[in-house]
């Protein structure tokens, strides 16, 4: 298909989702332009619709939507944790597109709607959801197009405020009780993982380190302020002194020749792409790692990039913890 064939089909189908939705709003409107039965009501439909409040403004959404499309992890483990099937969804590096961590018959029939980073307009038209979930940072640049096929539902940024963003969609999806019940759950995880390593005082004296290992970029040492951090803090871990200086207490970008500044007690390190290209082959087998102390003791776990960074959710959430207990009381 070349690109303008591509780019006049996803005209067609977001200029189709535009008159549909106008069309529908033609047939429910008087001339005040309010939404009125013959007797001078709003409609069943009309009263069902909530407002949720965005980074992007307010967004109508109905009570219980039912074709939803995530286009990021964030988004996608939100509605499993949820009780939501979605019926699309971006694509991940897992051989099924879809992270390995989601049960399968959770995602079965889910239809990829491309790369997170480039969703697929017309196939998100092409599923007529009746509710999109992201957020700025990711796709902001495409709101327009994007609300223009279905309700949008943005949240600022995604990594470090996951607790916040889950309410919010949440919310969207009218699901404000089984969010409650996920909140608990995972509070409860957590205290059990502390009570499993002692109490608060030694978990946190165990210091623990994430290293990431990035097919074309710099490893990054991780910091406080991103999903795995606040997971960390939550189960009480302590965390070295290398973590604050992680730029914006994100994370800290170092070269192999310097792998040797993540150095603690506990290490879990990841990998995206190609192992070789992400230096994390050379690394890995590099005298500088095998000597220091967390190597030499065994303290240095390989964990699954997918779910340890690129979860972002409550179901992420729950295996990161089983994981985390089982590598620090071994």
């Amino acid at each position: 298909m070349t690109a303008m064939t591509a780019s006049r089909r996803v005209s067609i189908a977001l200029a189709s989702a535009v008159a549909g939705a106008l069309a529908l709003t033609a047939c429910g409107s008087d001339s005040d332009g309010e939404k009125k039965n013959e007797g001078g009501k709003e409609s069943a439909a009309t009263a069902q619709d909530r407002t949720i409040k965005t980074v992007m403004g307010d967004v109508k959404v109905k009570a219980e939507p039912q074709r939803v499309v995530a286009l990021d992890t964030a988004e996608l483990d939100s509605l499993i944790t949820l009780g939501v099937k979605p019926v699309g969804a971006t694509r991940t590096d897992s051989k099924t597109g879809f992270p390995s961590h989601i049960p399968a018959d959770k995602v079965e029939g889910v239809k990829i709607v491309g790369e997170m980073t480039t969703p697929n307009l017309e196939a998100i038209a092409a599923l007529k959801p009746d509710l999109i979930l992201t957020s700025k940072v990711r796709h902001g640049d495409k709101y327009d197009e994007l609300k223009a096929i279905a309700p949008t539902v943005m949240t600022e940024s995604t990594g470090l405020p996951w607790k916040e963003n889950f309410l919010v969609h949440a919310d969207a999806l009218g699901k404000k009780t089984e969010a409650q019940k996920a909140v608990a759950a995972y509070q409860a995880r957590t205290a059990e993982v502390t009570t499993a390593l002692g109490g608060k005082d030694k978990a946190a004296a165990i210091e623990v380190n994430m290293v990431r290992f990035i097919e074309g970029a710099d490893i990054r040492i991780y910091g406080k302020e991103n999903y795995l951090g606040t997971i960390f803090k939550d189960v009480g871990l302590g965390r070295p002194a290398v973590t604050d200086k992680a730029v914006d207490g994100f994370m800290l970008n170092v070269s192999p020749e310097k792998i040797d500044m993540a150095d603690t007690d506990v290490i879990f390190h990841s990998t995206i792409g190609d192992p070789a290209k992400a230096k994390a082959t050379q690394v890995l087998g590099s005298p500088l790692w095998k000597n220091m102390d967390a190597v030499k003791k065994g303290n240095a776990h390989a964990v699954k990039d997918e779910l340890w960074i690129q979860a972002i959710g409550y179901t992420g959430a729950a295996d990161i913890l089983d994981e985390l207990e089982a590598a620090l009381t071994k």
